[in-house]
């Protein structure tokens, strides 16, 4: 069939994903953090105080004390390419690009900063993608991660008059190919340290206690991820959160606390894994791998370790690759 020679443009029919991570400032100085901490911290889903309530305490104290000492931490971990989360994300939709087939896109999007969800569907939509797959890169689900990412998508679709298909990546906390990937992940890197921990500490991302009294799913995840990597470790794991913030209580225990605690217990020879995090960032690589390294060595411990995120690494990558190409089924020929 020949269209009109006044036709709009049709880009041949292809299939987007969009993996989606929490965002980054655009540089480690006070005024980019600051824009980056205004956004972050004015979604409702992450501050669950009433805005009346909450927005002069950000702007009047958050937005005018913290960004300088934020900055400062990113400025610890900043890489010539960016900060590690925007980094190790590129680089992830890098190595996943061709792995579907010539006819699937893969790209990124940060659901604080840039680039944006609602320009990254628009740019897939524009290429033609009548579908797309959004993929949180969360393992385990938060109202404050995988819901927030999810909402800020299909307000993105409410304002478009021609929508795609979509569907979107679940929680893989339990999902055997994540399991697997991580054992493989912490076994090498066990393998290439120069002592035996004697404890492998697992710290996840914290959350208000609120969040789990209102049936909010994450610490059960939680706590499944660290026993199923147990498991197939074959030893436990020490189970703690990191990352809190004001005064609510929080989920317990503390990574930090743990940290400062386990030399009096004998414990001397940690390695500490984050197996909430899809990449390395600001929490893992400044808050664990320095920091607290200082508070384990400062309360008497010899040896620390921090083992890194799936990252880009071959055991994510395929990993992703595998999750991905599940939720693909229907949508492709053959994967």
């Amino acid at each position: 069939m020949n269209r009109p020679p006044d036709h709009p443009p049709v880009q041949p029919p292809r299939i987007g994903v969009l993996l989606i991570n929490l965002g980054t400032p655009d540089a480690p100085d006070a005024p980019s953090v600051r824009r980056y901490l205004k956004q972050f911290l004015s979604d409702r889903r992450v501050v669950e105080i009433p805005s009346i309530a909450w927005q002069p305490i950000l702007r009047g104290l958050v937005l005018t004390t913290r960004p300088k000492k934020s900055a400062h931490a990113y400025a610890q971990v900043w890489r010539e390419d960016g900060s590690p989360l925007a980094a190790l994300t590129r680089a992830q939709t890098t190595a996943l690009q061709g792995a579907f087939g010539p006819d699937v896109i893969v790209d990124h999007a940060m659901r604080y900063g840039r680039p944006a969800i609602a320009d990254r569907i628009r740019a897939l939509k524009e290429q033609g993608c009548d579908r797309v797959l959004l993929a949180p890169l969360y393992p385990q689900y938060c109202a404050a991660t995988t819901a927030t990412a999810n909402d800020d998508a299909f307000a993105a679709l409410a304002a478009m008059r021609w929508q795609p298909a979509v569907r979107t990546l679940p929680p893989y906390h339990d999902d055997p190919a994540y399991i697997a990937a991580l054992e493989t992940s912490v076994t090498a890197e066990l393998a290439a340290l120069d002592f035996e921990p004697q404890a492998i500490l697992a710290s996840f991302h914290g959350m208000p206690q609120r969040t789990l009294d209102l049936g909010d799913p994450y610490h059960c995840q939680c706590v499944k991820t660290a026993r199923l990597l147990g498991d197939a470790l074959g030893r436990d794991l020490i189970l703690s959160f990191q990352s809190r913030f004001g005064r609510a209580k929080w989920l317990e225990p503390s990574t930090e606390a743990t940290l400062a605690a386990l030399p009096g217990r004998g414990i001397t020879r940690v390695a500490v894994v984050a197996p909430g995090f899809s990449v390395d960032c600001l929490e893992t690589l400044e808050e664990i791998a320095i920091r607290g390294r200082d508070t384990f060595l400062r309360a008497g411990g010899s040896h620390f370790a921090y083992l890194p995120c799936l990252n880009d690494s071959i055991a994510g990558v395929e990993m992703l690759k595998k999750l991905l190409g599940r939720e693909l089924e229907g949508w492709l020929p053959s994967l």
